[in-house]
């Protein structure tokens, strides 16, 4: 399958670079490339990318607005942000508003391309452990946000057992054939079970359940009984 990408930065410099790196992957084509976030809802209409490559901070129309346009459309592509920092407010946004991972700026070419090729698969390009990582940094934990942490129990008291139990488990990163093996269920049913967690909660990908069961204080909860 050949992936279609569509690259935002409003640095010529950084776009080429990308475009250079990117494009000499035989399963990537790049279908077009923009400077501000403004254009990226209309460009994502007429193209069709299947991954965009997100810069964070643009003058006029910023990489999280961006994203949270691109993410409510009904054939959203992938988002990876692209920032200069580990541990960023944006990128945390970012991520709740629906984004598959973030990428640093000066990441090694050669992990840019398979951080496409992942999340073009579905598959997150960040660890539960390094969101885990991010939102202690930034927000200081689910401790200081109270209204945040009421509002994901809520939510996830809408879960049957099982799906609580297996969104416990993404939360602490574990595959789904960890997940399979630590609760005695087939891998099929453990992929039923996360697409049931996703559509319940209107979530758009296995970083936003981690993000969720953060927040409602599941994953200390859960240390002695999921791993």
């Amino acid at each position: 399958m050949t992936i279609r990408l569509l690259i935002v930065d409003d640095d010529p410099l950084v776009r080429a670079g990308l475009t250079f790196m990117l494009g000499g992957a035989e399963d990537i084509e790049i279908v077009g490339e923009v400077a501000d976030g403004s254009g990226v809802d209309r460009l994502a209409g007429e193209l069709r990318p299947d991954v965009v490559l997100m810069d964070i901070r643009m003058p006029r129309v910023d990489g999280l607005t961006a994203t949270e346009t691109l993410r409510a459309r009904p054939d959203a592509p992938e988002v990876i942000v692209l920032t200069t920092f580990h541990a960023d407010e944006q990128v945390l946004r970012a991520l709740r508003a629906g984004a598959a991972g973030f990428v640093l700026k000066d990441t090694p070419p050669a992990e840019i391309v398979a951080a496409v090729r992942r999340v073009a698969q579905g598959d997150p390009v960040l660890s539960p452990a390094v969101t885990r990582q991010l939102m202690a940094q930034v927000s200081g934990g689910a401790a200081g946000c109270g209204d945040r942490a009421a509002r994901a129990r809520e939510r996830v008291a809408l879960l049957a057992d099982r799906e609580r139990e297996v969104a416990v488990a993404v939360g602490r990163g574990h595959s789904n054939a960890e997940i399979s093996a630590r609760l005695y269920l087939s891998v099929p049913t453990v992929k039923t079970h996360v697409s049931r967690v996703l559509a319940k909660l209107g979530l758009n990908n296995r970083v936003q359940i981690a993000l969720l069961v953060h927040d409602a204080g599941l994953l200390d909860e859960a240390d002695g009984d999921v791993g």
